[in-house]
């Protein structure tokens, strides 16, 4: 198997400024998730961005960069710029890992591609976790995925689902028994060729109502894998809070986790 990883950096951020270059533990944020994605069997890690700030910065710690335009409306839109500037073949997996996931698990890289790889059938591979309280599940930020028996996304939304028509008759937010529920994780692998074939597809009616751009691809029937892990991975970093608890990690000197 072989991949690489694309890491899409926007200095615009409405929560947190500049976000790709606030300080962790002495380096940008944007060069602490190169380097950890660098940990895992990835072939190649770049970052694309359209800054010249972020791209400066990643350069000087030796993480390669490749400019973008700055019109590209999704992080998708990005990748596809760069699967054409390096003209991967059609087969070639990429990687999407976004710039604010410093703690990102190698293994789950790894892991993600390798689905993609093993199914040649498949256009995008992604990941997902077991939905455990009923605050997640009933939470519109928080994405849920339906899985079929052979490992594809049926579905992704901002609702609870699969809905327990039984357990939940009575009005009552509750985590049935039993219940297959499962987070969506936010990572994602490609294959080039689909990267180059986005752009051009229409955005959907589910995308748009849901604000879901992964709807896109279910909509004009490219298949999605999911790759099922055990507990949630470590979060990125969205908010302040984020920002002060990721921040205490690298000053205490911990070391970001290697496995999946």
């Amino acid at each position: 198997m072989s991949f690489i990883v694309v890491i899409p950096a926007r200095a615009a951020s409405t929560r947190l400024p500049g976000k790709p270059l606030l300080d962790l533990g002495g380096l940008p944020m944007v060069v602490r998730t190169a380097r950890q994605a660098a940990r895992s069997a990835a072939a190649r890690v770049l970052v694309a961005t359209d800054h010249a700030d972020v791209a400066r910065a990643a350069a000087e710690h030796g993480v390669e960069v490749l400019m973008t335009r700055p019109d590209h409306p999704t992080g998708t839109d990005r990748l596809a710029e760069v699967a054409t500037t390096l003209g991967l073949d059609d087969d070639a997996v990429v990687v999407n890992v976004q710039g604010d996931e410093p703690l990102i698990e190698p293994a789950l890289i790894d892991a993600v591609a390798a689905l993609l790889a093993r199914h040649p059938d498949a256009a995008i591979a992604t990941c997902a976790a077991p939905i455990l309280d009923a605050d997640t599940l009933f939470d519109p930020n928080a994405v849920k995925v339906v899985r079929g028996a052979n490992d594809r996304a049926l579905y992704f939304s901002r609702a609870p689902i699969p809905w327990a028509r039984d357990a939940l008759a009575d009005g009552r937010r509750r985590l049935a028994p039993g219940l297959p529920a499962w987070l969506h994780i936010g990572l994602y692998a490609y294959r080039a060729g689909f990267l180059r074939q986005f752009p051009e597809l229409p955005p959907g009616r589910l995308e748009r109502v849901e604000s879901l751009e992964q709807l896109r691809a279910l909509e004009q029937g490219f298949p999605i894998l999911v790759h099922a892990v055990d507990a949630v991975p470590a979060r990125g970093v969205d908010t302040p809070e984020d920002l002060a608890r990721v921040r205490a990690l690298f000053d205490d000197g911990e070391t970001p986790p290697a496995q999946a």
